[in-house]
């Protein structure tokens, strides 16, 4: 299964090329292989560098929500990041 954190838009250039932050990581991904505009400030999920489809704001941030909910708990040790995650912390919470 893949996993894909949203990721917002802070730079698009003239290749295509845009510069996303995600979870405040930066990195540079493609554009070519989404057939929506996209613009700065917008959220995508990525694909192994590929923008994969547009998320509304709204979705995304719940999203990073749950992924910081999620970091937190592997830091605090309430979920064991060597086994990926346990079912009762999920339904604990």
């Amino acid at each position: 299964m893949c996993l894909s954190i949203p990721s917002k838009v802070i730079k698009i250039d003239e290749n295509n090329m845009a510069t996303v932050d995600t979870m405040g990581v930066k990195r540079e991904i493609t554009l070519d292989l989404i057939d929506e505009p996209i613009e700065i400030g917008d959220y995508i999920l990525i694909h192994v560098g590929y923008a994969m489809g547009k998320i509304s704001k709204e979705e995304a941030l719940e999203s990073i929500k749950a992924y910081e909910e999620i970091v937190k708990a592997m830091e605090s040790g309430e979920i064991d990041p060597d086994e990926g995650h346990s079912g009762e912390y999920f339904e604990s919470h």
